[in-house]
């Protein structure tokens, strides 16, 4: 299996512990998740009807401010898997680095895959794929220059998961033109990576195409419920991606006293140059909190924010050790 974040069992087996005795912040979901209520009976024993999911479209276009076709589907994982089989095999450029699926899943399925390092490379790719803002560095990349980028490509994939606390970045909008895709993520901001639900937005076309192959019943009427109450819940949005904010400056402070660098992130994690990372990791887990490195980066640690008071206080404490 490829290195990702959330693989806390790896802790245990290494430091010991039952998963309730840890915080993993290896992963960049959000440790205070919208709350979660009662789900009728019948969304857990019937199929999903169509206007079931229709319903979820609609709290989705409005979450994201768009009137472009879109897809609920298992995850925005679910929607990588389909896309080698969108458009016949050709030549893919992934802007790199950032999450290793995408370049994982292309090349088993016969593409010809290059990682780039700016906006510029990926010019003349029959795929091109961005991930806004980036995992794990938090690169970012405004809407002008991307949308620039669009007649430049075959199509372009833009990769939102981690869009939704800064929602000023996201194409969704624009995602009803030819050979544009955005991919959205719903289990990130809301903390709700278990419910197994994500968005593809697009043009008619590519929307069909991947409801083709997604099959009737893409997501649970259980996902279905959830999601569309959590995305109509605007003033949750607003207030968590406020509380995000601030937490940031919060970790990126006590992340600063004890001599990392900030080399980037977004409002649900963060990445610092910590000099030895196996080493920092190793603290971290003798308090039983579990974090990211990156093999190819030695140097780096991606931390995830704490959920609450007791979670903030024992970072601190463990940090504080010498």
């Amino acid at each position: 299996m490829r290195e990702h974040g959330g693989n806390l069992d790896v802790a245990q087996q290494r430091f010991g512990g039952a998963a309730d005795d840890w915080i993993d912040l290896s992963t960049g979901i959000n440790r205070q998740p919208y709350p979660l209520l009662d789900v009728e009976p019948r969304q857990w024993s019937a199929l999903p009807s169509r206007s079931d999911i229709e319903s979820l479209h609609r709290a989705a276009r409005q979450a994201y401010a768009t009137g472009a076709p879109i897809l609920a589907i298992g995850g925005a994982q679910a929607a990588i898997q389909l896309l080698p089989r969108l458009a016949p095999r050709g030549r893919a450029r992934i802007l790199a680095p950032t999450y290793n699926e995408y370049a994982a899943v292309l090349s088993a399925a016969g593409w010809d895959v290059e990682e780039a390092s700016d906006l510029a490379a990926l010019a003349d790719a029959d795929l091109a794929v961005v991930v806004n803002p980036n995992n794990p560095d938090g690169r970012r990349h405004e809407r002008g220059e991307l949308l620039a980028l669009l007649p430049r490509v075959g199509r372009l994939v833009i990769d939102e998961s981690f869009a939704d606390a800064v929602p000023d970045l996201s194409l969704a909008a624009e995602a009803g033109r030819p050979h544009l895709l955005i991919l959205r993520s719903f289990g990130k901001f809301y903390g709700l990576a278990g419910v197994r639900l994500g968005f593809a937005i697009g043009s008619e076309r590519d929307i069909a195409g991947l409801a083709a192959m997604a099959g009737p019943w893409p997501v649970s009427g259980a996902a279905i419920a959830i999601g569309r109450r959590a995305l109509l819940d605007r003033d949750w949005a607003t207030a968590t991606a406020a509380r995000l904010a601030d937490d940031c400056v919060g970790l990126d402070t006590a992340a600063r006293s004890r001599g990392w660098t900030l080399v980037g992130g977004t409002p649900l994690f963060r990445l610092y140059d910590v000099g030895d990372a196996l080493a920092a990791q190793e603290k971290l887990a003798r308090g039983q909190i579990w974090s990211r490195v990156f093999q190819q980066q030695p140097g780096w640690l991606r931390l995830g924010l704490p959920g609450n008071e007791a979670e903030w206080s024992r970072l601190s404490a463990v940090l504080a050790r010498g």
